[in-house]
């Protein structure tokens, strides 16, 4: 089966429809925490997790939903942010202004797991940058005190301390990166918003144990040292470009290029696809879309740094993988039986509705999925959309509609080639018109990134030829006129790329950056055209 209503242009309207999906899955029997597991198949269900619910969930979905009412001007449910905001200061209303979690729905806060200090600094810093919240203030700088009493750079988390005084489990992560490291980018995020400088100085302190130990200048990657959790790996190096473009740090910004570079192909892809889990046995088609939101939030900041060449990696990634794999049609979910009335079983397909999760390049249903062990008399196997991943990829193609096209001191840039309007500009994509129209709504210089396999490029403004200064990957029009439509006009060129994944290579026809057919290997519910070879 091939699924319905895959969106391969619309950045707007997948934020729309995620924030749908943050709004719909608060648990009714667990006081409206959110749920953090999903399956949809063999059995469909949405459940709580000891490690993640309430220290993890409410972080992502407010950075998401936040984020798209300032981006996009999105009307947010504001009971659905009330919510998340509560569980969110739930988790840190324990004995130790750490994101803690209940081992068990009716216990208290006893688990800690360092990995999910990233996730509560983002809840924190959403809540203070976007609702002015003082209590969220609080708890954030109260949080930073607790880092650095309880964790020190050489000798980690004084875990028996945390024990012995408040009974708090704190659990070993795989490595610093899966660990405290991920906390560098909510960090500059909220500096950025306050000028808090111990959130500046923790940032430094973890960037610096960071490049000592991992994001080598030769930007290479030793699966031993980061641990297989992939999106560890992918948003520390996000985190790492943010505090580099934070600090004009240079040379830290050389190391982020290197990995991106370098370190990244060991797990992804040419469309963006990155793999879920980086182990031998892991499924090979597996992907997880937050870490491939990782990759573009990092390319975005390297394309503001002059590399226009990621801006276009982000362009083939939004519309070959990113935005292809956002779960429109659920037609093919059963709710399952739930004589009990388990809020977990209830109207699941419905509210999975815009979510985001673990797809294979072309489809949601990767080949060698495996079968869920609870379920071994079903013939399904495991598809899921963990609902973190909703917030975390919602957050990302905020920050690409942000980018998209910007008017600073340069002038105008267009830097994606999708339809978008804001006060300064309208743009008309040639993916969906028959030319890329541009139009100005303030003076100023214009650039317009081409893509690099563009050919034969012609230029026209009102109906006459117009000549524009290639620089850079960008077309410069020094003198564009206020109201009046730039029309460039190239072909989307064909072309054959290969995905190299770990047990089988996939063929795919492209179309310019996007994607017209992919082979699948007959697996069900495909996103794109079947290539035949």
């Amino acid at each position: 089966m091939r699924v319905e209503n895959v969106n391969t242009t619309d950045i707007a309207d997948a934020i729309r429809l995620g924030c749908r999906t943050m709004s719909s899955v608060f648990n009714a029997d667990d006081n409206d925490i959110p749920f953090f597991g999903s399956r949809v198949r063999p059995v469909a269900s949405l459940s709580f997790s000891p490690r993640h619910s309430e220290s993890h969930v409410p972080g992502r979905h407010l950075n998401g939903l936040l984020n798209a009412e300032n981006a996009i001007g999105i009307s947010l449910d504001e009971e659905a942010i009330e919510k998340h905001t509560r569980a969110a200061f739930y988790s840190y209303s324990g004995p130790v202004a750490l994101p803690l979690n209940r081992a068990e729905l009716d216990g208290d806060l006893v688990n800690f797991s360092p990995h999910n200090v990233r996730e509560g600094f983002h809840a924190l810093y959403s809540l203070v940058a976007y609702r002015d919240s003082a209590k969220a203030r609080e708890m954030a700088e109260a949080s930073i005190e607790s880092i650095f009493e309880y964790w020190d750079p050489e000798q980690d988390w004084k875990s028996e301390e945390l024990r012995r005084k408040y009974g708090i489990i704190v659990y070993e992560e795989q490595s610093f990166i899966v660990g405290l490291a991920r906390a560098i980018g909510p960090l500059v995020k909220y500096f950025r918003t306050t000028g808090y400088g111990p959130a500046l100085e923790l940032a430094l302190v973890l960037k610096d144990k960071v490049i000592n130990g991992w994001f080598a200048a030769d930007g290479q990657y030793d699966i031993d040292i980061f641990g297989t959790h992939t999106h560890s790996a992918t948003c520390v190096m996000s985190g790492l470009a943010q505090l580099a473009d934070l600090t004009s740090d240079a040379p830290l910004m050389a190391r982020v290029k290197a990995f991106y570079d370098n370190g990244l192909w060991a797990m992804r892809d040419e469309l963006g696809w990155v793999i879920e889990s980086n182990v031998a046995d892991s499924s090979p088609d597996r992907g997880e879309v937050n870490n491939t939101g990782d990759i573009v939030e990092t390319a975005l900041i390297l394309g503001r740094w002059g590399y226009a060449g990621c801006y276009q990696d982000t362009e083939r990634i939004l519309r070959g993988h990113l935005l292809p794999s956002q779960l429109r049609d659920v037609s093919f979910i059963e709710d399952p039986p739930n004589p009990n009335n388990e809020d977990g079983l209830r109207d699941v397909a419905n509210r999975h509705l815009g979510a985001f999760g673990f797809p294979a390049p072309y489809g949601h249903q990767p080949v060698d999925a495996g079968d869920d062990p609870k379920y071994p008399d079903q013939s399904l196997p495991v598809v899921s959309f963990n609902m973190d991943i909703v917030g975390g990829t919602v957050g990302t193609l905020c920050e690409v509609y942000r980018d998209t096209t910007r008017l600073d001191a340069t002038g105008h840039s267009v830097n994606l080639l999708f339809d978008h309007e804001t006060d300064a500009m309208s743009v008309k994509s040639p993916y969906t018109h028959d030319a890329l129209v541009i139009a100005i709504n303030m003076p100023g210089p214009l650039r317009i990134r081409i893509p690099s396999w563009a050919s034969q490029v012609r230029a026209t403004l009102s109906g006459a030829e117009a000549e524009g200064l290639a620089s850079g990957g960008y077309l410069l029009f020094a003198d564009m006129p206020v109201g009046e439509e730039l029309r460039i006009e190239f072909a989307l060129e064909p072309s054959e790329i290969v995905l190299k994944h770990r047990t089988r290579q996939i063929s795919v026809r492209m179309q310019g950056d996007a994607v017209e057919a992919m082979e699948n290997f007959g697996a069900d519910l495909t996103f794109f055209e079947p290539l035949k070879l």
